[in-house]
């Protein structure tokens, strides 16, 4: 293989990647540190738990407890209370360090919701391209509640169950224990309410609907595989900001593996088996997500998805940004007390109760209907037609065969109820537009008639994006009236000259199409100074967009405006707004492609929209906004006012509002959904995508905008590239990939070393290696870009998603350059403090040896004189030539009894330990060499200032030496430097595996005096091998012991240089399947064969069949 070129370029290739990692790292945490703004409303609450008492046998875990909460100041007879349960059970499982306690902002909203009753009918209104099943005709959303909630929740001692497959593992037994003890307590509460005389008509629930947050919605799922629950126990899961496709912390292998066992089950569990008699295990149970979207640290949009664990016919995920009446990214915490998703999952759960029998419906299309109805937006699928999105949220339930445009309209748009009709006499004047664009400014209580026919020309035969002759078959309409009870839409194929013209006639060719408009979040209001005053254009709260399929075979659509008096019983907008227009699609879109975003951070892309622009205006990024955000601002460049020649800016900005509505923005992402961003003038637009990643999905890669902005105006638009807010999420996505590449590129370094060491060359250092291995072309495109090659052929074969090629291939290497820097950084550092400790130790030393030899003390006679006593003996020798032995008998049974990282830890003290003993052997032997050469050259030459500075130049070389000379006899001190070298990239490899144990071995810390079990077999396996790499594969010629010839190359053998390479491509692939704890199969696998081979050779040794060649190639001058 060849090297990289050393000197001033390799140098120099180290300082710039170390500068790029350093700022990538530097950015990330400015930009992460910041305070994420958070819309959320408090949530109030009068909380009491209840304590339920655990049944009277043994259970998992008796440190756990389980909980009733009750809603309500007064004080209550718990025993009471208990016994007069009624309601649907719903389980709370808190996350990573949660409390029980965190159930209240839920419970508390279900309560109140319950007593409310449901959302007003007008929320239900949006349409939808659902197709209803054969179970869902007729079905609707139930006009009352059934039954209240009762809510249950786990007290798990906040343990730390993200960090330990164990703690998760316990933490499922229990939550199977509580399901089944609350479903035994309803029965023993309808017992004596029975004895006590009391008559129930209810039934008793026979299901638990679980509700998790974090890692409490993976225990959930995890409690469902579980081979001790109860048949049909759980049929609803609902979990806030949880994983399910990886853990968040993937560095423990017991909990990589816990995580790849429940999501095979729950694939096996939706599969049909052999025999067709039965269903799935599974077939019965939904299972919702929620996440937090862009604010949520800890836990992205694509751990949460279902994909490829739960069918679409079973549940969905849905971002919290695209929910409705939410419409907000949170933290991971706030998720839980943010008022308006509280009370939307309130209201969700509520509604999937059966008034009938108030149990939760038995059909999952009935459930899945009810989420979607209560959860989805439909503003994906309205944008689908124009936008070209793939897919939409709400693509879950099975869709029947495809039916004409109009029988779709005719048949799947709902009337607005009776209850919004309009209280006046009739309407006012009819109104003609002749343009293609209608403005309302007023509830005027006036009928608007558009000509689609002179409006947009004759539709042809076969539908295009920008069908009609003119190119505008396209129609959009925003507002702030409420639908129905402000603004109603019609499609006419006749003008009608009904005399009532405030009714819908009852002709069946018309088609009211304001079922169709969609809700968006609206953003500040303006305010109005006095009754009476002009004020700014409102923001607009709802929008519709009609394709040309929909609007075939139609000549009139009328919009009417309800007069401002309705009876809908809320006060009407202060100021009214609604805007039409058919537009060509075409026209109002831009693409910008990778280098067009990359360059606009020095040079920012600016577009200019023309009065009478398209009102929607499409701005597709062929790169994800989840990977290189972009700053986006709308300036008003005009809106049909003459400029006075002395009028500022700002007086022109303040006209044109009053005149234009604030500009929205809606991005849209195949990952984390929709995101809309009300009153965009300046925004950086953020999606919670995840591309570049072995399983993403197609589109992954980028991202559409869509913004509505007013015709009346001019605009200026510009996209600016934001690099810190790239760096952010770079690091946010990649870290777990970024720390398996470390591990990765500490295998390619040994594998340099132990290579060196099989040629009889000098050994390099690690740092030297590493720089050579960041040589362009070879060792870079052999260990970095060949892996990845590697890795999309394996991934082309075996699975259905296919990555974006040169998006995966770019972002790859960027990890691998960034994993090297900190790699560098980590070694740099290392060293530098090993350095640092051992000059002081040799200068301690010296001096002490100095002022011992001066000073007569009979006390350090007899000290030395006793210690060297001790050291003659059998034992202590036996130890002192044989320290593995006291290594492994204090580090194994850690590992295996303990915890892995005690014992890794240990280990590494010993790298340490050995490593210093190395140096100070090389600095101490460098300063005798040092001192005697400088004395000899005074003897010599007298005091000549420039021979001594000679001198002292060639002492430091020695000291500090830069290059390695291969081939030439090694002293003393260049033997121990090597072995220095080859301990600290042991240290350095060990290091990584110590730290990816590190967050179990807190969670371990937390649970001390609570009862401790045994670390998990795999965990233990792996650590006994990694110790057993460190005790037999520290030393350089171990390499000489397990070498052997490869089949079908004669007479060529691979040492222990192609084992490190062979790791190193396993970890790198690990690291971009995002598996890094599958780095310590490979460093375990070594350890074995170097203990393997360890003992093949003291055989060998016995039988006196040791080979000549096993020798030290490498002479010494002692």
């Amino acid at each position: 293989m060849g090297g990289g070129g050393g000197g001033f370029r390799g140098s120099c290739r180290v300082g710039a990647v170390l500068l790029f990692s350093a700022w990538v790292a530097l950015a990330a945490l400015s930009r992460l540190l910041r305070p994420v703004p958070n819309g959320c409303v408090m949530t109030y609450m009068y909380p009491t738990y209840i304590p339920i008492a655990a049944a009277p046998r043994n259970v998992s875990s008796d440190r756990y407890g389980l909980f009733l909460y009750h809603e309500g100041w007064k004080q209550i007879d718990f025993a009471k209370h208990i016994r007069g349960l009624r309601g649907v059970p719903v389980l709370f499982i808190p996350g990573n360090g949660g409390s029980y306690k965190q159930v209240r902002s839920l419970a508390a909203e279900s309560f109140r919701a319950y007593q409310s009753g449901p959302l007003e009918p007008t929320f239900y209104q949006e349409a939808s391209s659902f197709v209803s099943g054969n179970e869902l005709k007729g079905f609707s959303i139930p006009s009352r509640y059934g039954r209240m909630l009762d809510w249950y929740a786990v007290d798990l001692e906040g343990e730390h169950s993200a960090m330990d497959g164990r703690i998760l593992e316990e933490h499922t037994e229990y939550v199977v224990y509580a399901i089944h003890r609350i479903l035994d307590q309803y029965k023993e509460s309808h017992l004596e309410r029975t004895k006590g005389g009391a008559q129930s008509s209810h039934d008793l629930p026979s299901s638990v609907i679980l509700v998790g947050h974090s890692m409490g919605g993976f225990v959930a799922r995890a409690a469902l595989v579980h081979p001790n629950l109860r048949k049909l126990a759980v049929e609803t899961i609902l979990t806030l900001s949880s994983p399910h496709q990886y853990p968040p912390i993937a560095l423990q292998p017991s909990l990589g593996h816990f995580f790849s066992h429940v999501n095979e089950e729950w694939r096996k569990g939706y599969q049909m088996g052999v025999s067709h008699a039965s269903s799935p295990k599974l077939s019965n149970v939904v299972v919702i997500s929620v996440s937090g979207g862009i604010h949520d640290y800890q836990i992205r949009s694509r751990l949460a998805s279902l994909d490829g664990i739960v069918p679409s016919t079973h549940g969905f995920m849905v971002g919290s940004s695209s929910m409705k009446n939410v419409w907000l990214s949170m933290e991971h915490q706030s998720i839980l007390w943010c008022n308006q998703l509280a009370v939307q999952v309130a209201h969700t759960l509520l509604s999937i109760i059966d008034p009938v029998n108030g149990q939760p419906f038995s059909s999952t299309q009935k459930r899945v209907f009810v989420f979607t109805k209560m959860l989805q937006s439909a503003v994906p699928q309205s944008l689908s037609s124009m936008t070209h999105v793939p897919g939409s949220l709400s693509s879950n339930l099975p869709a029947s065969d495809n039916r004409e445009a109009g029988e779709l309209q005719q048949k799947d748009l709902l009337p607005c109820p009776p209850s919004t009709q309009w209280t006046s006499d009739g309407l006012e004047k009819d109104l003609h537009i002749q343009s293609n664009s209608v403005t309302v400014l007023a509830m005027d209580g006036r009928r608007r008639w558009l000509d689609i026919k002179k409006l947009v020309g004759d539709w042809p035969s076969s539908f295009q994006p920008q069908s009609g002759s003119n190119g505008r078959g396209h129609f959009v309409f925003v507002t702030n009236l409420a639908p129905c009870s402000g603004v109603r839409i019609h499609l006419w194929p006749e003008k009608h000259h009904s005399p009532v013209q405030n009714e819908v006639p009852a002709s069946k060719k018309i088609v009211e199409v304001t079922s169709k408009m969609v809700q968006i979040p609206a953003g500040p209001a303006p305010k109005q100074v006095e009754p009476g005053s002009q004020t700014e254009q409102p923001p607009p709260s709802a929008f519709l967009l009609l394709s040309p399929e929909e609007m075939n075979g139609f000549s009139f659509m009328t919009i009417s405006v309800a007069p401002r008096p309705t009876i809908s019983g809320r006060p009407p907008p202060a100021a009214s707004m609604a805007v039409g227009q058919f537009f060509n699609p075409e026209e109002g879109a831009s693409a910008l492609s990778t280098g067009r975003i990359i360059r606009s951070h020095f040079a920012p892309e600016e577009i200019f929209l023309s009065e009478d622009h398209p009102l929607a205006l499409n701005l597709s990024f062929s790169t994800s906004l989840g990977l290189l955000p972009v700053t986006l601002s709308l300036k008003t460049a005009g809106c049909g006012i003459k400029n006075a020649g002395d009028q500022m800016e700002a007086e022109k900005n303040n006209l044109c509002k009053l005149r234009c509505f604030p500009p929205v923005a809606l991005a849209w992402d195949s990952v984390s959904g929709l995101h809309i961003i009300p009153n965009i003038y300046s925004e950086t637009l953020v999606v919670d995508s995840s591309p570049a990643f072995w399983d993403s999905a197609e589109g992954t890669d980028r991202t559409t905008v869509m913004i509505l902005a007013d015709p009346h105006c001019s605009y200026k638009v510009t996209a600016r590239a934001s690099l810190s807010a790239a760096a952010s999420r770079f690091f946010l996505l990649y870290s777990s990939e970024i720390l398996g590449s470390m591990v990765a590129i500490m295998f390619f370094g040994l594998m340099r070393q132990s290579s060196a060491w099989e040629c009889d060359s000098s050994v390099p250092s690690i740092l030297s290696a590493i720089e050579s291995n960041l040589g362009v072309p070879k060792p870079f495109v052999f260990l970095c870009i060949m892996p990845i090659l590697l890795f999309l052929a394996l991934s082309f074969f075996s699975t259905e998603q296919k990555p974006p090629f040169w998006t995966f291939l770019l972002v790859t290497m960027i990890c691998y350059i960034v994993a090297n820097g900190f790699t560098i950084l980590l070694i740099l550092s290392s060293k530098l403090l090993l350095y640092a400790v051992a000059i002081l130790h040799v200068f301690i030393k010296r001096r002490w040896q100095s002022w011992g030899d001066g000073v007569q003390s009979s006390f350090l006679r007899q000290f030395f004189t006793f210690s060297f006593s001790l050291q003659s003996l059998k034992i202590v020798q036996m130890l002192k030539n044989n320290p593995n032995i006291i290594v492994a008998i204090v580090t194994l049974p850690l590992v295996c009894l303990v915890h892995p990282a005690i014992g890794l830890g240990l280990l590494l003290l010993s790298h340490t330990f050995h490593a210093h003993s190395n140096l100070c052997s090389f600095l101490a032997a460098s300063f005798r060499s040092i001192t005697q050469k400088k004395d000899l050259y005074k003897s010599k030459m007298g005091d000549s200032p420039v021979l001594l500075s000679k001198s002292i130049s060639d002492g430091l070389q020695q000291l500090l030496p830069m290059d390695d000379s291969p081939r030439a006899p090694k002293s003393f001190t260049d033997g121990q430097l090597e072995l220095f070298d080859c301990r600290h990239g042991i240290m350095i490899l060990h290091l990584l595996t110590t730290l990816m144990f590190a967050p179990s071995f807190v969670a371990w810390l937390q649970r001390i005096g609570m009862g401790q079990n045994f670390p998990w077999l795999i965990d233990s396996a792996i650590c006994v091998g990694v110790i057993l790499h460190g005790l037999f594969g520290s030393q350089p010629n171990v390499s000489c012991c397990i070498s052997f010839k490869l089949p079908g190359r004669r007479g060529h053998e691979v040492g222990l240089s192609f084992l490190y390479l062979l790791a190193g491509y396993y970890s790198f692939v690990s690291s971009m399947a995002l598996a890094p704890y599958r780095s310590l199969y490979a460093m375990a696998i070594i350890g074995y064969i170097c203990f393997a081979s360890r003992i093949i050779e003291r055989r060998n040794m016995v039988r006196g069949d040791i080979s000549s060649r096993r020798s030290r190639k490498h002479s010494h001058k002692h």
